[in-house]
């Protein structure tokens, strides 16, 4: 999950990481019509449970954030994406191989078709930190992929224009409230982080595979979290280093 700020603070992408061990707030249990009360369970577990509203709910709930729009894009929508817009060039420092995802790619700068984009942001296991390594290249590449969308030649030839407007409509899952400005808007945003007009983050973590009746998650740092959605509340710059407990 990515939460994206965008103000006159300038933009920041946030990973919140699948496992984070967080509070999930009441609701109606979807597979058994019961109500639950608040609860400790992974950051997943809500989407599992009570899909994008319940998800949304538990973010802003452990966030203090009012969450406005949500998006969504499912494995074959994204695949669908990166080949309507051409692929998408990445430069890689090391040699990414990872059987679990099926990322097989060699060191150096390179243009991903969908198959092989999908792989390499679902790998963790060669990363040194597991998942908190695996969101940091989900936002780069998400970052590109923006970018590759919003150059000259995708808007402007029609050939590739209108598959990627078409893979997009039949694969996003947007809120009802969600304009086609306001989807444009966020695309560019997240491009601007490219460009150098933005921050991308992991949020703060203070300990990783902690064991819970859920299996390992992660625990984020309550002194860093504080002040990183206290700062984007607000509208507040963030800075390069958050306080740690």
């Amino acid at each position: 999950m990515i939460l994206l700020h965008t103000g006159a603070s300038g933009t920041t992408m946030v990973s919140l990481p699948r496992d984070s061990w967080v509070t999930v707030p009441a609701h109606l249990r979807t597979s058994t019509g019961k109500r639950t009360k608040p609860a400790k369970s992974k950051l997943n577990a809500s989407f599992s449970r009570g899909g994008p509203e319940l998800l949304a709910r538990t973010v802003e709930f452990n966030t203090g954030l009012r969450i406005d729009h949500y998006a969504e894009i499912g494995f074959a929508g994204f695949v669908k994406i990166v080949d309507a817009v051409g692929g998408v060039r990445m430069c890689l420092p090391r040699a990414v191989r990872d059987e679990k995802s099926g990322a097989d790619l060699p060191k150096g700068c390179q243009q991903l078709d969908g198959a092989d984009s999908l792989a390499f942001v679902r790998q963790r296991h060669q990363e040194a930190e597991g998942d908190l390594g695996r969101t940091l290249n989900q936002q780069k590449f998400l970052a590109a992929l923006a970018k590759r969308a919003a150059t000259a030649d995708t808007v402007l030839d029609p050939t590739v224009l209108y598959p990627a407007l078409g893979a997009g409509l039949d694969t996003l899952v947007v809120d009802r409230d969600m304009t086609l400005r306001q989807l444009a808007a966020m695309v560019r945003a997240v491009q601007g982080v490219t460009d150098g007009r933005g921050r991308r983050i992991n949020v703060p973590v203070a300990a990783v595979g902690i064991p819970t009746p859920q299996g390992s998650a992660i625990r984020w740092d309550e002194d860093g979290a504080r002040e990183l959605f206290g700062r984007l509340r607000h509208d507040l710059p963030v800075p390069e280093q958050l306080p740690r407990r």
